[in-house]
């Protein structure tokens, strides 16, 4: 009974849910990799047990080892990491993969959170705190992976701009933003170019550069109101659909259970991520308060951009949709972030009874 009562259900079983989903979906292609993925599952369900029982002073012990762990994994990719499709971002460990840029996701939230408890967003403030995050940036962009890049610039805005900043200096790093995003352009590789521009016309190019978008939206479009049955997707079983197991999940999703599926699992991904604003709203902690909102803005970027991707809408950046895409870094990552809003939810309780 202990145990049950130490468990955040609000977040575990909706979470549990929207990976059932997954499993299902990829255990309908292939069985070995559902049973990969259920694995990974119990490994995430255990580090969510176990992060969600730490309280802040505990967490912030783990700043600068996870931070300095990140870099050397990150370091140690380039080294002895294998190259598929043109990246290096796992190593092999024989059983398991790991993939340390999406690791890097708790190195920054746990560092920003820290940082801007005790720093004010002065100018010079916000160049340091891109500056401390900017190694673990750049090793994971030369990958290259562009998704998790744009994932890690995703959380440092988002905790920059609920770290107390104010209006005139947003308004101004947007118009910095305007002039510096397009020349990053350049230092892009060639397929990924092609990735940001192929979504703008897909039809100039059906088989080569647009094909990837033309098959998930015609997936998506094909599952109608209840879809076509789990396993009767014709785009993903014929294998029309690239990556119908990671990148592509949703709109393997859309076409076998229809719009009604795919409601069901944007109406879960909107109950945890509310659950994450109202955790936020009782948090009297500022370290726990961006904490919070890191996790926020990480979930919501991921699940907006994948989700984009697949019905046309942003371009192919290759973000998985959190915990139903396949993949047990991403998974378990995933697990690790939301036991970090367990364990600022249960301090919250606990202050809340004391003060009671």
């Amino acid at each position: 009974m202990k145990f049950l009562s130490a468990v955040n259900w609000p977040i575990i079983v909706p979470s549990l849910f929207l990976v059932s989903i997954g499993i299902l979906v990829i255990y309908s292609s292939s069985t070995e990799l559902a049973i990969q993925q259920f694995i990974y599952t119990l490994v995430g369900l255990f580090l969510f047990i176990l992060i969600s029982q730490l309280d802040s002073p505990s967490l912030k012990k783990f700043i600068n080892p996870v931070y300095i762990v990140t870099l050397i994994l990150l370091i140690t990719v380039l080294i002895l990491g294998y190259e598929t499709r043109g990246s290096v971002r796992w190593i092999p460990l024989g059983f398991f993969n790991i993939q340390p840029s999406e690791f890097a996701k708790i190195a920054l939230l746990l560092f920003l959170a820290s940082f801007w408890t005790k720093n004010i967003p002065t100018w010079l403030n916000i160049l340091k705190s891109f500056v401390w995050i900017a190694p673990i940036i750049f090793l994971v962009f030369i990958q290259p992976d562009l998704g998790s890049t744009l994932t890690l610039m995703s959380i440092w805005i988002g905790m920059l701009l609920v770290s107390r900043i104010s209006v005139k200096k947003i308004m101004i790093l947007i118009l910095i933003a305007v002039f510096i995003i397009p020349s990053g352009f350049l230092f892009l590789k060639d397929y990924q170019k092609q990735r940001i521009t192929s979504f703008l016309t897909p039809q100039l190019d059906p088989l080569g550069r647009g094909y990837n978008v033309i098959q998930s939206t015609i997936a998506v479009g094909s599952g109608q109101i209840m879809g076509r049955g789990l396993g009767r997707g014709t785009q993903s079983r014929l294998q029309f659909l690239p990556e119908f197991r990671t990148d592509f999940i949703f709109a393997s999703i859309a076409e076998e259970l229809g719009f009604v599926g795919s409601i069901l699992i944007l109406s879960i991904y909107f109950y945890l991520l509310t659950f994450c604003l109202r955790s936020a709203s009782k948090i009297n902690d500022n370290f726990s308060f961006l904490l919070t909102f890191g996790v926020f803005f990480m979930l919501i970027f991921q699940i907006f951009v994948n989700i984009g991707m697949n019905v046309g809408i942003v371009p192919i950046t290759g973000i998985t949709l959190p915990l139903i895409s396949y993949g047990g870094s991403s998974l378990i990552v995933t697990f690790m972030v939301l036991g970090l809003i367990a364990s600022v939810v249960k301090r919250t309780r606990r202050i809340d009874k004391e003060e009671d």
